[in-house]
C-alpha cells in the first residue's frame, strides 16, 4: 500500500514537472526551468521507491499512462489546448490500458 502512495505522489510531481515544462517557455524562464528539473527528479526518485513494492511494468504504466491522461486534461483546462472527440477516445484508451494492466496483474 505504501508503494502506491509513493507512486501517486510521483505522478503528482510528474504533472507538476510537465506543467513547468510548458511554463518554462523553452528554458527561457529560469525559475520554471529549475522547478521542472526538481519536480522530475522527485518524480523519478519516488517512482524508484515505488517499484520496490509494485512490479516495474505496472508502476511505469500507471505513472506514464495516468500522467499522460491527466496532463492532457491540464492542457485543455489551464492552457486552452484543443480537445476533440478522437482525443477524448484515445485518452480513455490510455486509462483503460492502465486499468487493464492492473486487473490482469493480480
Amino acid at each position: 500500500m505504501k508503494s502506491w502512495i509513493y507512486l501517486s505522489i510521483a505522478i503528482l510531481f510528474e504533472l507538476a514537472g510537465t506543467t513547468c515544462t510548458k511554463l518554462s517557455n523553452g528554458f527561457t524562464n529560469l525559475s520554471y526551468s529549475v522547478l521542472m528539473l526538481i519536480c522530475y527528479g522527485c518524480s523519478i526518485s519516488l517512482l524508484t521507491i515505488a517499484v520496490k513494492g509494485i512490479n516495474l511494468n505496472i508502476a511505469y504504466a500507471v505513472w506514464s499512462g495516468l500522467g499522460t491522461a491527466l496532463i492532457a486534461i491540464i492542457g485543455v483546462v489551464f492552457f486552452k489546448e484543443s480537445l476533440n472527440p478522437s482525443k477524448i477516445v484515445f485518452i480513455l484508451w490510455i486509462i483503460l490500458g492502465v486499468v487493464g494492466l492492473n486487473l490482469t496483474s493480480k
